[in-house]
């Protein structure tokens, strides 16, 4: 018998990625969904003069207004890149800043010296510590994969909200295809019911210092309000080497040493929590992502993965002690078996019943069409 592929050919995604498939070619089914990305948005002329409309037409939109666009803002490398490319493209953004009570200290000061320099107002939308800790451990004590959703979807809720009151349709995004990957739904999924069930479930206080969005709130944002997300780096080259040593010049900002470890609670989650419990490497997503992009190599790429996702201990000590959380509370969070966002309420139902919708919403702007490749693609 014929041994069963277990690695992408082209990538490092493998069979512990849900929902992974093989071509005849032996090429994941996530290298051809980057390859359809990239034959909607390459960078070429005919995009490019797409790209130029687009801005035009924000700057046009926002003529009368304080601000054209926002952009939300958390200290690391992509959003502060989009911060930096609105004001190179001569747009207005208010920055947006949501403050989960876990910014690292490199975070705060690369968020305040971009805004500084770039002159651009900041927004800091502030959660009550004791309410988010109290959603945060819900969801750890739910045992799903999807630990960081309250901080995500409290980012989207805010970022509608603010796009909102400032009179703006525009939300710029530092979401990319080419450097992120599309993280399967089987490893994280999020949505307004999701996050209410979980803490109905296992939560003590009410939520009252930021927005949760439901479904509805959703459809009046994207349909009645008609605000949409731009992802900027989409259009442009974005080498995050290059990025990063462009940023260090001009804004003074700093690097923090690992994806998204701008946040000690996304530290402690995607180096401790993740592989330790849930056997989620989310390098192999992100990796991949550089690999089809030119960004990494790919023999680099495996000698690494390799090597177990390396994590700090203090910060678990730090993240166990500000969650009030002791160490047999801990170890029973970690010993629970793992679920999934099947086993509490959600509107994924109703998203699949909507797929035609949603894809046209999609085709329009009005949501990213990553959302559709993740969700119902």
């Amino acid at each position: 018998m014929a041994k069963q592929q277990s690695v992408c050919s082209r990538c490092v995604s493998d069979t512990t990625i849900p929902g992974i498939k093989f071509d005849a070619e032996g090429v994941c089914n996530f290298c051809r969904m980057h390859e359809e990305l990239e034959k909607a948005h390459q960078l070429n002329d005919e995009n490019k003069r797409r790209f130029e409309k687009l801005i035009a037409k924000i700057k046009h939109e926002g003529r009368k207004k304080e601000y054209d666009c926002v952009v939300g803002v958390s200290g690391g490398r992509d959003s502060t890149y989009v911060l930096y490319n609105a004001i190179k493209l001569g747009l207005r953004p208010l920055a947006v800043h949501f403050d989960n009570g876990w910014n690292s200290d490199i975070a705060v000061s690369n968020i305040k010296r971009a805004t500084t320099r770039l002159n651009v107002d900041l927004h800091t939308v502030v959660a009550d510590w004791e309410e988010f800790k109290d959603l945060q451990k819900s969801f750890l004590k739910a045992s799903v994969s999807d630990a960081e959703i309250p901080t995500d979807y409290a980012i989207l809720s805010v970022l509608y909200r603010e796009a909102a009151n400032a009179g703006t349709r525009y939300i710029l995004n530092g979401h990319s295809f080419r450097t992120e990957g599309i993280v399967p739904l089987g490893w994280t999924y999020m949505d307004g019911r999701y996050v209410h069930s979980v803490h109905k479930q296992f939560g003590r206080m009410r939520i009252r210092s930021f927005p949760v969005m439901s479904m509805s709130d959703l459809i009046y944002y994207t349909l009645v309000k008609r605000i949409t997300f731009v992802n900027l780096l989409r259009y442009i080259e974005y080498d995050q080497k290059k990025a990063g040593e462009i940023m260090s010049r001009e804004l003074g900002w700093q690097y923090y040493g690992g994806h998204h470890h701008e946040n000690v609670y996304t530290h402690f989650f995607q180096s401790y929590l993740l592989p330790q419990k849930f056997k989620i490497d989310k390098r192999k997503v992100e990796y991949s992502a550089l690999i089809r992009s030119g960004q990494m190599d790919r023999e680099a790429a495996l000698k690494d993965l390799e090597k177990p996702y390396p994590y700090d201990k203090e910060v678990v000590k730090y993240t166990i002690s500000k969650l009030g959380l002791t160490q047999a509370q801990f170890e029973e969070i970690m010993s629970t078996p793992p679920k999934t966002f099947h086993d509490y309420a959600t509107y994924y139902p109703l998203i699949k019943a909507l797929r035609m919708p949603i894809k046209v919403a999609c085709n329009l702007d009005l949501l990213p069409m990553i959302f559709y490749q993740k969700y119902l693609g």
